[in-house]
């Protein structure tokens, strides 16, 4: 990995109440790559997203995103940090009333002076990007779910941040669309010079994009690598999940007594009658 990596994650721990998510976790994504983090469900992907963006605070270790230890710094410094970030959502979260060209529009209206004629060749030139010129009147109900993501892609990469954040991704696509979105987050980044960090449970369309991936199991780093060292992994929790087993540190069953003994067709254990 990269000596200077844009994110540098160290040694974080955080928790919600007394219920703690993250044990330690170390992380190092170098700029202009593509990492992926993966895990089970609540293994604290998306919580580690919201540390480096600053939405939420470590109770020990480091955050630093371009240099900058991103909980010490202020209101200020922070909103001026995340000018330069940006995130896909899952689901995309267009703004329902807004049109895909509205839509797109907004980053640069919110956080820009620039004039409308700028704005509108901006838009159009990341609607064109990822297929969707033509669609630029339409509404969000009026869009595909592939579609509807593909506007949200043009939406946080349309100010040409330096990172981008993206919380599942693939969630609910069919497998052309997912394969476009994929292709089009991998084209994006390197086409722009930006660096991304995509969260996600897809492992085939996941591996086929990423530079290099984190798993998530326990509330620490189970396994990392590239993408064949992760598929060859002799790891069991990551193998599980990457092959999709169905047993093994993660059980079919859940915990109960012996099936003999709940159907009354054995004595309970501790049960010493004869």
């Amino acid at each position: 990995m990269s000596a200077q990596p844009l994110v540098d994650v160290s040694d974080v721990h955080f928790g919600y109440g007394r219920e703690p998510i993250l044990r330690g976790v170390s992380l190092r994504v170098p700029r202009g790559s593509v990492v992926g983090i993966m895990g089970g469900s609540g293994c604290g992907k998306t919580t580690l997203l919201r540390l480096i963006s600053g939405q939420l605070r470590p109770r020990q270790g480091a955050v630093r995103v371009a240099g900058q230890d991103v909980p010490s710094l202020d209101g200020e410094a922070l909103y001026g940090l995340r000018r330069r970030m940006s995130m896909l959502f899952q689901f995309g979260a267009l703004f329902t009333d807004l049109s895909v060209f509205d839509n797109v529009a907004f980053p640069l209206r919110e956080h820009t002076s620039l004039p409308e004629a700028m704005v509108r060749d901006l838009v159009l030139m990341k609607l064109e990007a990822v297929g969707l010129r033509g669609a630029q009147a339409l509404m969000p109900s009026e869009l595909s779910g592939g579609m509807a993501r593909r506007v949200a892609l043009a939406r946080a990469v349309v100010m040409d941040p330096m990172l981008v954040l993206y919380d599942e991704p693939f969630a609910g696509l069919d497998p052309i669309a997912m394969a476009v979105v994929g292709t089009l987050i991998r084209k994006l980044n390197d086409m722009l010079g930006a660096t991304s960090i995509i969260v996600t449970h897809d492992v085939h369309e996941s591996l086929q994009i990423v530079d290099y991936l984190y798993f998530l199991a326990g509330g620490r780093v189970a396994g990392e690598g590239a993408p064949e060292s992760i598929r060859a992994t002799p790891t069991p929790v990551v193998r599980q999940f990457v092959h999709g087993e169905i047993d093994g540190p993660v059980p079919y069953h859940y915990p109960a007594p012996g099936y003999a003994e709940d159907l009354g067709l054995a004595p309970a254990r501790g049960d010493h009658r004869a």
